[in-house]
């Protein structure tokens, strides 16, 4: 009998697929979720940590520039599929605004990781939750009680004791972390207001596109020619940022939002424990406290507002 491989892992794949979907789809909704945002937490902070590696000699903005060049490719059949049809919208405005913003708080955040602890980085990250109950009470108008303002304000103070200013050193690198973290959290302000107007196809094409344009120039500007295994870790670090957003975009599909928000505070663990097999970095004991503080505080905002969702639902039920 001739030996034919290609038969026998077909075979091999359609016995494996079925069996494992079926068992995948039998575990808890939340259950799956939480798998998934570890999955995702896990291949965000491997990604930060070769961003910190590839970025000691490559400028940031190269990083990013050939990472958007990825993210293009991906929504390439978007493009040829719908033609401009996928450009059509009337907030072409909100699309600029957004573009910028997410040029910011990359070339911030990427280069906070590139030139903090990635444990410090990771923890002020997590103040973007704050940030977004501010910026909803500005531009969205949501009404909140004293309970979330002062867990807001606690946040901050966490904040403040990871930088420690008391020190009279001036860390620009952690600043750079919160201007991330704001403007991710505008971001998703934007984002709150386009998903209800255009198609997630057409969100996704004009991201692509206008953070691709920002990057080009200063890419441009500061090219350092990369080596080979540099290269190499760029597309790693863009496959595993598109692996990343997968994961959550799956989490969300099949599980409670205050599941996804709170599990995603495993990405501490992760990024502590890779910073100090690979960086030697250890955490200061204000690191410690300054993270406890922000992820007290980020959680219970996060479960003030499933709570709040929940009453709103009776309500409108009965």
């Amino acid at each position: 009998m001739q030996f034919v491989p290609e038969r026998i892992t077909t075979y091999w794949l359609e016995d494996l697929l079925p069996e494992f979907s079926g068992r995948w789809n039998s575990i808890p909704g939340n259950v799956r979720g939480a798998i998934l945002v570890i999955l995702a937490t896990l291949s965000g902070s491997v990604m930060g940590a070769m961003i910190k590696v590839v970025g000691q000699r490559v400028p940031v903005f190269e990083i990013l520039f050939i990472r958007q060049l990825f993210a293009l490719l991906m929504v390439a059949p978007i493009i040829i599929k719908s033609g401009t049809s996928a450009l059509k919208t009337t907030v072409w405005k909100l699309y600029l605004v957004r573009g910028a913003f997410s040029f910011i708080a990359m070339s911030a955040g990427f280069t906070a990781v590139v030139y903090m602890p990635l444990a410090e980085v990771t923890a002020i990250g997590f103040v973007r939750t704050l940030f977004t109950t501010l910026l909803a009470i500005v531009f969205l108008r949501e009404v909140v009680g004293i309970r979330r303002w002062s867990v807001t304000i606690i946040g901050f103070i966490g904040v403040l004791v990871i930088i420690r200013p008391d020190t009279g050193e001036f860390n620009i690198y952690a600043i750079l972390a919160v201007i991330s973290a704001f403007f991710v959290a505008a971001i998703m302000i934007i984002l709150r207001k386009v998903s209800q107007i255009d198609k997630p196809s057409t969100i996704m094409v004009y991201q692509s596109l206008l953070v691709t344009l920002f990057m080009a120039g200063p890419a441009w500007w500061y090219w350092t020619t990369p080596t080979l295994s540099e290269v190499l870790l760029i597309i790693l670090i863009a496959l595993l940022l598109s692996a990343m957003q997968w994961f959550y975009i799956q989490a969300y599909r099949v599980a409670e939002a205050v599941t996804v928000a709170q599990v995603e505070y495993v990405r501490l663990l992760f990024a502590t424990g890779i910073g100090i097999l690979f960086f030697a970095e250890i955490p200061t004991l204000w690191t410690l406290l300054g993270a406890s503080i922000i992820v007290g505080s980020t959680f219970y905002t996060v479960h003030r507002s499933a709570v709040r969702k929940k009453e709103r639902e009776a309500k409108e039920e009965s």
